[in-house]
Formats: C-alpha cells, structure tokens, sequence
C-alpha cells in the first residue's frame, strides 16, 4: 500500500511540473453522463471543467454563463439545475425531442491593437465585430485586429440520430460530420469535416487523446492533418471518451492542448497585456473542441 501511494504521489509531483507549464497542459472540456440515449423523459448531466488530466477535477471549472443546448428541431432547450464548484461545474439538460442535441460553450470576438498619441494600445475585453467600429477612438493609428472563435461542443442523441444542429454558422471552426458523432466504434474508421468560417480547413491539425490518462503511462495522443476537403479520418483504438482538438493561429498551426493559448480563458495562461503585440497583419484566431464516445464493437 505504502509504495502505490508513493507512486502515486511522484505522479503528482510530476503533474505540479506541467502547471508550471500550462500551455502544454491545461484542456478545457464538457464531459456527458450519455451520449446515445432513449425514451420520451431522457436528461443528460454535464460536467464542465479544465484540467491537466483529461476528465478528471483538478484545477478550475469551465463557467455555465455561455453554454446552450440546441435541439434537433433546431430550437434551444434551457440548461437546468447549473452549479459551479472549485474544480467542476455540472448542469442538466432535458432531452424531450428524438434526435441529435449540440450542446456548446462558443465565443466570438475581436483582438488587435492600435496607436494613439504615440502609445500602443490594445482593444478593450469584449470587443466583436459588430462593436469594433466604436472600440477604436478617433484619430487611432496602426490598427491591427483580428477575430478569435473558440467553440467547445458535445453532442448527446435520443434514439436515431439527425444532422439538422450540424448546419454550419460561418464562424470559426465547426465540424460537419461524415460519420455521426454518436455513431463511432473502437477498431473502425470515422470521418469528420472541420470548416474554417464556412470554408474547407484544409491542411488542419487535429488532435486526439484518450480520457483516462491519469491511469496509463502515455497519453496516447493522435496528431493528424485534414485533407483538401478539410476531411480527416479516425480510427478509434479503443472504445471510450475523446478529446478532439483543432485550432488555428495564437502558436503553432493546430494550436497547443486547449486551443489558443493552451488553457483558453482564465485557465493560467498569461494575461494579453503580458504578452508583446507581434507586428504586421494579426493571424486569424480559432480553436474548436469536442468529447466524443466511442463504444465497443
């Protein structure tokens, strides 16, 4: 017992190593009760958080305010009996339609900077495309904007799948399914096509991990690229949950484990103002994350 426990408590030690580095650590995620369920009364409880090891509570909470439940009709179906934690957040969402919900915690948003009287200046917090004119003063100088999307989605289904909450909206990374996201099996190929604002991502790098990290010696993680079409293809080894991530811009292209920045917003990366503005055109910013279920065969 005593030599698990010392094991266990190196692993430890070795994880406060990785916070000390948090863009190579942090992911934030949703995690469903189910996936595929039935019936005419079926709920689904969500877990929300961000963390070093995947599906597991062990540094902050992912908040509710901007998470929505769209229906299979196309309609939003409220989120219920939310409640935030220190380590997780969890809500519920009532599932009374038959088909395929999304639900996500999406964001867009403008960022740059622009000279005034000499001194640079980034844009304030909150700054959109349809607000952008108003966030810049007269008489600014050297502006550099750039929009960042970031979109963090599930998807839960009552009885036979539908595709109707797939339409594209144009902004940021989507996913578009070839294979249904609740339709995936361990030792068989699915195929997913990520859009870029509307658009083929092509040449995208998407990454794959297996929950359960904390319990195995490798993370197990799959670093692929989309094809032309922006389609990539998956073959599960393993029935269980998956963390997919694609990302552009904010680092190296496909992005560092989080998305932009690593962890996202308020997961320990460095404030904006800590970081110096790069010159020349601002590089389109998206980051796109899913958990997917894959089951045995």
């Amino acid at each position: 017992m005593t030599s698990r426990i010392s094991h266990r408590l190196a692993l430890l030690a070795a994880g406060a190593l990785m916070v000390a580095t948090p863009a190579l650590a942090h992911r934030q995620w949703m995690l469903p009760s189910a996936t595929i369920l039935s019936g005419d009364d079926a709920w689904v409880t969500v877990d929300a958080a961000v963390s070093n090891d995947l599906f597991y509570f062990d540094h902050q909470p992912m908040g509710t305010t901007g998470i929505r439940a769209t229906a299979p009709d196309g309609s939003e179906t409220k989120i219920e009996n939310a409640a935030t934690g220190r380590y997780r957040s969890t809500f519920d969402v009532h599932l009374l339609q038959k088909g395929t919900y999304r639900i996500e915690n999406s964001s867009n948003g403008v960022m740059g900077s622009y000279k005034l009287g000499g001194e640079e200046k980034r844009l304030p917090r909150g700054t959109t495309s349809e607000n952008l004119k108003d966030a810049i003063p007269a008489g600014a100088t050297d502006v550099r904007t750039s929009e960042a999307s970031n979109r963090n989605e599930i998807y839960v289904t009552v009885g036979a799948p539908t595709t109707t909450v797939f339409k594209p909206s144009g902004k940021g990374i989507e996913l578009v399914p070839v294979t249904h996201p609740n339709d995936l099996v361990a030792g068989e190929a699915a195929t997913f096509q990520f859009l870029l604002d509307g658009k083929p991502a092509a040449n995208l790098g998407v990454t794959v991990i297996p929950g359960g990290n904390r319990y195995r010696g490798v993370l197990g993680q799959m670093d692929l690229k989309t094809d032309a079409q922006g389609k990539v293809s998956v073959t599960w080894p393993s029935a269980g949950m998956y963390w997919v991530n694609a990302s552009v811009g904010g680092g190296r292209e496909g992005g560092p484990p989080g998305g932009p920045g690593g962890p996202g917003a308020g997961a320990g990366a460095a404030p904006p103002a800590a970081r110096p503005m790069p010159t020349g055109p601002q590089p389109r910013r998206a980051n796109y994350v899913t958990t997917l279920e894959v089951l045995a065969p």
